[in-house]
């Protein structure tokens, strides 16, 4: 599936409004919470950088406790 800059603008401005439903080229959408859009936010600009060539850098962070 093909995504756009400007579909990954237009949920990033969602995002940064606190809203949860994103019109864009005429579809709407509307997600069941702010973790879902950023998820979604997250797999296109993967998509983009993927499709530019340019790896998109990944941090995972590991915590162990022994009680």
């Amino acid at each position: 599936m093909g995504f756009t800059q400007a579909e990954l603008d237009a949920l990033k401005e969602a995002y940064a409004a606190g809203a949860l439903r994103v019109t864009h080229e005429g579809k709407t959408v509307e997600y069941g919470s702010e973790s879902d859009l950023l998820r979604r936010i997250r797999m296109i600009e993967n998509e983009l950088a993927a499709a530019s060539g340019k790896a998109r850098s990944t941090r995972t962070r590991l915590s162990f406790s022994r009680e």
